[in-house]
């Protein structure tokens, strides 16, 4: 579950209109994720991530990947867990 948010953040997130490249902070990105997600739908930036795969994948690789690292140094705080550490002690 935690996997497809990420991925529908990142594909509102190159959906939207920031340009690719930047480190813009949080609540900039926040409210670009939310701005696309009303305009498109999560369906509808999904399928604009599509399109540009298939017109242009020399220029939607590295968006995605622009995208994917934003959202996941924003979203994807991951913490051990006790278990493991305990394991490994």
């Amino acid at each position: 579950m935690r996997s497809q948010l990420l991925a529908a953040r990142a594909a509102a997130l190159f959906a939207s209109e920031l340009p690719s490249g930047t480190r813009p902070p949080g609540a900039v990105v926040e409210a670009a994720i939310g701005r696309a997600v009303r305009t498109f739908g999560v369906s509808g930036c999904v399928a604009t991530l599509a399109a540009a795969y298939g017109e242009c994948p020399e220029t939607a690789m590295p968006r995605m990947r622009w995208a994917r690292g934003v959202v996941l140094s924003l979203y994807d705080v991951r913490r051990p867990e006790p278990e493991r550490e305990l394991a490994a002690a």
